[in-house]
């Protein structure tokens, strides 16, 4: 575990960390698999199944969610958008 990393407890290392990244780091996670997601659709040409499952999102579905949430669209829509 990352705080193990850097001496510190569990609490104390995620205060820190929201209070630098302005999100837990279970959030930083999620967003930053669902940026890289997006990055594989637009450059690489995956779909959402593909890329969902290559940032390692078990549920498809869930994905689909997750992402709607975070940028407005489904993931289909979104990247035809984009592009």
């Amino acid at each position: 575990m990352l705080a193990r990393m850097v001496n510190m407890g569990a609490s104390t290392f995620h205060r820190y960390f929201k209070e630098a990244a302005t999100l837990s780091p279970l959030q930083y996670h999620k967003r930053l698999r669902l940026y890289e997601a997006q990055r594989l659709m637009l450059a690489e040409g995956a779909d959402a199944a593909g890329a969902s499952l290559a940032v390692g999102h078990e549920s498809p579905t869930q994905f689909s969610r997750e992402y709607k949430r975070m940028f407005g669209e489904p993931p289909r829509r979104d990247i035809m958008r984009r592009r």
